[in-house]
């Protein structure tokens, strides 16, 4: 049991790289800007704290963390030109040896776009159930 513990740490760390990796991508001119949109997408997915599905549903909570993310990492970087992410995983490692990296611009968008949405929900909501 504990090697299978070793191994999910040792592959959630490899998913975190590429996850920064992918950041680095997103703002590399040799990227295409169908493959950058994709990849941001992605990457702010990752990094934002409101997830598609709620973690606390039973049993499909956890899925897009476990599923559909690993799954739009591995579509992401297919997308990126491989010398692009040669690039970026090392400029990636660097970064992650070094310290964390913020972005506080993404994090700014990240907000941004979570707010208009629970907003542009909320007037919904409102307009539907007024009396």
């Amino acid at each position: 049991m504990a090697g299978y513990w070793a191994a999910l740490k040792r592959w959630v760390g490899k998913l975190k790289g590429e996850i920064f990796a992918l950041y680095y991508a997103a703002r590399d001119p040799g990227t295409p800007w169908q493959a950058k949109l994709f990849v941001a997408t992605v990457v702010a997915y990752a990094f934002s704290p409101i997830d598609l599905i709620p973690d606390f549903i039973p049993l499909i909570g956890y899925l897009d963390d476990l599923i559909l993310l690993p799954l739009g990492i591995a579509l992401a970087i297919r997308w990126v030109p491989a010398q692009v992410m040669a690039v970026c995983r090392l400029r990636a490692a660097q970064t992650l040896q070094n310290s964390r990296p913020v972005s506080w611009v993404a994090g700014t968008v990240v907000v941004v776009i979570w707010l208009t949405l629970a907003l542009a929900g909320g007037t919904w909501l409102y307009q539907m159930y007024r009396v």
